[in-house]
């Protein structure tokens, strides 16, 4: 299990100035899907080879890809607020990395620092730049930097949304995800009755903070650059919640004093529909079931509980 978010979830390196600092894999970024089989399946030189005899050619845009760009583009909506800073993180070699600041340049990425490993976790070099949120499609460096207190997900292959918008949107699953889990872990041992009299009897007691508490903050300094009718992001808590254990999810972000703009208490019923309507960008979650659902209709973020099984 995660450990509760009072301590270790606190971001003990958070970025200066207030910064949005996201460290995000080679592999989220762009689709490598053909060249990470070769690496799996014939090692690091054979790679190299592949990528240095491709080094002119451009890389496909992978599933994060459309929100680095919406990231990215806040720092022209208003130079004055918080910056938001993109790190790359390859275990490629620098030598071989070439191909892919290419197709960065290509594409007006403003993208500036990067780790090349060669083949070694990236995973150390997380914590080291500062980064708020680090996204990769490898399982193991994401619960790497969930141990270090980072906010991490496995980004899944998804469907994008049908819904296209300049403003960024992105949505959050609530226990275990923004929330600790211990109302979680209620639910599963003693079922949803138990759970629903545990949420009503501690409506007024804050929820321990999970492991987007951090990364929810950090967004939430940023939006305050804007106003708020205006505003280039817009976030969501959608969860399966419902009355009566929505008022303490309620209460619990007020006490943080941090902006969610829409909520959607679904009470279990399947969230890629709703993901779909809210058009997100991406969306973090816990749950397989619900990445699940998710993924057929946008850019999903697995958050794993249990790390290392």
């Amino acid at each position: 299990m995660l450990p509760s978010a009072g301590g270790p979830h606190a971001h003990a390196n958070a970025s200066p100035g207030g910064n949005l600092v996201v460290a995000i894999s080679s592999r989220a970024l762009f689709d490598l899907g053909d060249s990470h089989e070769l690496f799996e399946r014939e090692g690091v030189d054979a790679f190299a080879r592949h990528q240095i005899e491709r080094e002119d050619e451009l890389l496909a845009p992978g599933i994060a890809f459309p929100l680095v760009q919406k990231l990215l583009n806040l720092n022209r909506a208003a130079p004055e607020a918080p910056r938001v800073e993109v790190i790359l993180l390859s275990r490629n070699s620098a030598d071989t990395g070439l191909r892919i600041f290419n197709s960065i340049e290509h594409y007006g990425l403003d993208i500036a620092r990067a780790a090349f490993t060669r083949g070694a976790p990236t995973s150390p070099y997380v914590h080291a730049f500062g980064a708020d949120l680090f996204l990769s499609a490898n399982p193991d460096s994401v619960a790497q930097a969930l141990r270090a207190g980072i906010a991490a997900a496995t980004i899944l292959p998804s469907k994008a949304p049908q819904r296209q918008s300049d403003q960024l949107r992105i949505a959050f699953d609530g226990d275990a995800v923004l929330f600790g889990d211990e109302s979680e872990q209620v639910s599963e041992s003693a079922g949803i009755d138990a759970f629903h009299r545990h949420e009503t009897e501690r409506a007024r007691e804050p929820l321990s903070g999970g492991p987007f508490r951090g990364f929810l903050d950090a967004l939430h300094r940023l939006q305050q650059a804007f106003p708020s009718e205006a505003s280039p992001i817009r976030t969501a808590l959608v969860t399966a919640r419902s009355a009566p254990a929505h008022k303490r999810v309620i209460l619990t972000l007020r006490e943080w004093d941090v902006r969610i703009d829409e909520a959607l208490f679904l009470g279990g019923r399947p969230k890629g529909p709703f993901l779909e309507a809210f058009g997100a960008d991406i969306f973090f979650d816990d749950s397989v079931a619900n990445v699940e659902s998710a993924r057929r209709h946008v850019a999903t973020g697995h958050v794993p509980r249990r790390l290392g099984g």
